[in-house]
């Protein structure tokens, strides 16, 4: 999937064409864009976000409707739209320009306090999928079909296509016990489905979606994967960002059943998978030291869940 090359000269037409007022302030791209959308700061208040691939776009018209709507009702700060581009100067997707959210990206090294980040992120959740979510926009490609069921043949990081094959390698390389992924795997898919009407989920909530500031969440972002779904795909932080000390605080607190935790459980499994000949882990080794301490967390919260 071949991506646009976005630099700050693409940016700066864009902005000189659209959003004159903008064009002469400093801009720069951030330290650690992501890899689906291209990130620049503008000046010192505002930030320029443009999706790279024609599959993500969608995002923007979803960051764009529905952020407004739900930031009132969540106890942490989240990406403000203060315009939408559009397709031009050789670029082909919309595109958004944000108020800039001061912080750092999020590590479980910096975290000065494990039960207090677990609590937030809790309430973060449990607020979120308060939210009335009627006309919201389901699981679909441009999210990539985060919260559809795990195992669902949708093109999502938990679908069997993908999964099995995963463990398969990494029973090759001989990584993990291949067997005890399994089996969580399989847990994850008997757990019965989410029993209530669907609620408003993140869809993404790794460390690098989460600012810090002072040692505490400072801020969500990236809002991509927004959607109304099972919010189990929300867990994730629970076994790939907070320590394990403070996982039960944050079990607790964000108050969800043994079926959705276990959902959850795979969800996180699904997205910590290091494929041995997958560039993005073989390139990057410490991307797969970080990935096996995600699923180790994972095995062992499914060895207490287990006796």
């Amino acid at each position: 999937m071949n991506g646009v090359l976005i630099d700050a000269a693409l940016v700066r037409r864009l902005l000189t064409a659209q959003f004159p007022h903008w064009a002469g302030l400093p801009l720069a791209p951030v330290p650690r864009s992501g890899m689906d959308n291209a990130t620049f700061r503008l000046g010192t208040g505002l930030l320029v976000r443009l999706p790279r691939y024609a599959y993500w776009a969608g995002q923007v018209e979803r960051e764009q409707r529905w952020l407004p709507l739900l930031a009132p009702h969540l106890p942490l700060p989240v990406p403000e739209p203060v315009a939408q581009g559009e397709p031009g100067e050789g670029y082909p997707y919309p595109w958004s320009v944000y108020r800039w959210l001061e912080g750092d990206t999020a590590s479980t090294e910096a975290l000065t306090d494990p039960a207090g980040a677990a609590l937030d992120l809790a309430g973060f959740l449990t607020a979120l999928r308060s939210v009335d979510a009627t006309g919201g926009p389901g699981p679909r490609q441009s999210n990539a079909f985060r919260g559809v069921p795990l195992g669902d043949a949708s093109d999502s990081i938990a679908s069997e296509a993908r999964v099995r094959p995963k463990i398969e390698a990494l029973k090759k390389a001989a990584l993990v016990d291949a067997g005890l992924l399994t089996e969580v795997w399989e847990a994850a898919l008997a757990a019965p489905p989410w029993h209530r009407d669907p609620v408003w989920i993140h869809g993404d909530l790794a460390a690098a979606n989460l600012l810090m500031r002072n040692g505490r969440i400072g801020a969500v972002i990236d809002f991509g994967t927004l959607a109304v779904a099972d919010p189990a795909v929300d867990l994730f932080p629970a076994w790939t960002f907070l320590p394990a000390e403070a996982r039960e605080v944050f079990r607790e607190a964000v108050e969800m059943d043994e079926a959705t935790w276990a959902r959850g459980r795979g969800w996180a499994l699904a997205g910590s998978l290091p494929v041995p000949d997958d560039p993005y882990f073989r390139d990057h080794p410490a991307r797969t030291t970080a990935a096996l301490g995600h699923l180790e967390q994972i095995l062992a919260d499914h060895r207490r869940a287990t006796g």
